[in-house]
């Protein structure tokens, strides 16, 4: 593919954002809970429409937020190329649903957590920018701090791995697309795209993460999150459209 072919292609984006949100314990889809009086899958999107070359997004939700008419999504707006597809029992066939979705022009896929909702524009350029560099499948990572441990069925440490090479890996991850249609078709299960892809036999690369780019799964993370909205350490909403 020539270099002028590739920019002509377009970028798709699969916002996960099924998931329950049990350990917020918010009582309501995690996608869905509030940060800064939006829900959280609204600032996720915000950052997706200021990506270059995104051409479509597919939002997955939990089959009864798929409606996006309802109140749960109040402060959300949706990009204009962008679809609601109700999600599946497994993180795996949520994607899956959300990348049967995506326009056929998409060459290029990013799979991002809604829950990573504050990871900047400059991290999806960086894994969007690997994979037209010929890369099957592309991560964002950051160095590993904490001393990690292997322990066994007993709780007894097996081994201690060295962590200058150990990376906590975010989101978006980014593929070819017609790889991670390869690797879903597969039907296995993993905690994210790579590990499916990984298992095909490609090479997934590992770029330069963001701190912002942590997920909310806790109160805690939550907290965090708005401490980082009140510091202006993210970029606000995209104006209204006038009519």
């Amino acid at each position: 593919m020539t270099d002028a072919h590739a920019a002509a292609r377009g970028v798709g984006v699969v916002v996960v954002a099924a998931g329950s949100g049990s350990r917020l314990g918010a009582g309501t889809p995690k996608a869905f809970v509030h940060l800064g009086g939006r829900p959280l899958v609204a600032h996720a999107l915000d950052v997706v429409a200021r990506v270059p070359g995104v051409t479509s997004v597919a939002v997955v939700v939990p089959p009864e937020l798929a409606d996006a008419s309802g109140p749960a999504w109040a402060g959300v707006r949706l990009p204009p190329s962008a679809v609601v597809v109700a999600g599946g029992a497994e993180r795996t066939h949520s994607v899956a649903a959300g990348l049967a979705a995506l326009d056929d022009s998409c060459d290029v896929v990013l799979v991002h957590d809604a829950a990573r909702c504050l990871a900047p524009v400059a991290v999806f350029e960086r894994v969007v920018a690997a994979v037209r560099g010929g890369a099957a499948g592309v991560v964002p990572g950051v160095p590993v701090v904490d001393t990690v441990k292997v322990v066994d069925e007993r709780g007894v440490v097996v081994a201690t791995p060295d962590r200058g090479s150990l990376r906590a890996v975010q989101t978006p991850q980014g593929f070819r697309r017609v790889v991670l249609e390869a690797a879903h078709a597969g039907g296995g299960d993993a905690t994210d795209d790579a590990g499916l892809v990984e298992a095909l036999g490609h090479e997934v690369l590992v770029v330069a993460g963001d701190p912002l780019a942590h997920k909310v799964t806790t109160p805690d993370d939550l907290a965090h999150a708005e401490r980082l909205l009140v510091g202006a350490l993210v970029i606000p909403p995209p104006p209204e459209e006038s009519p």
